[in-house]
């Protein structure tokens, strides 16, 4: 897989983790909704300038926008960098199922 199709894949999956639009994502980089449309089906590359308004407005580094996924990791990043892009209501969701499970385990000790 050529680096632009990379960084196309992760641009698409971390726009939709974040629960962004195009149009929103377009407002936040300054930018115009058809050319965030343009980058993400491939016929447009972003400038290394807009590369980091984009992983800004996604709130991850930009690194990962260019990241290979592996057959061993679904999300193709390690646990903290899939704590990074979380949400605080999902990282704050996840921490109470934690905390229940937790609890749960020390009672039956």
């Amino acid at each position: 897989m050529q680096l632009k199709d990379v960084f196309v894949q992760n641009l698409r999956k971390y726009r939709k983790f974040r629960g962004i639009t195009q149009t929103t994502l377009a407002e936040l980089c300054e930018t115009s909704t058809s050319y965030i449309g343009q980058i993400e089906i491939g016929n447009r590359f972003p400038s290394l300038e807009l590369i980091e308004k984009i992983a800004n407005a996604l709130q991850i580094r930009p690194h990962l926008l260019f990241f290979i996924e592996s057959d061993d990791d679904a999300l193709g990043q390690p646990l903290q960098n899939q704590l990074d892009i979380m949400t605080e209501s999902a990282k704050d969701e996840l921490i109470k199922h934690l905390t229940d499970a937790i609890r749960r385990i020390v009672k039956r000790m």
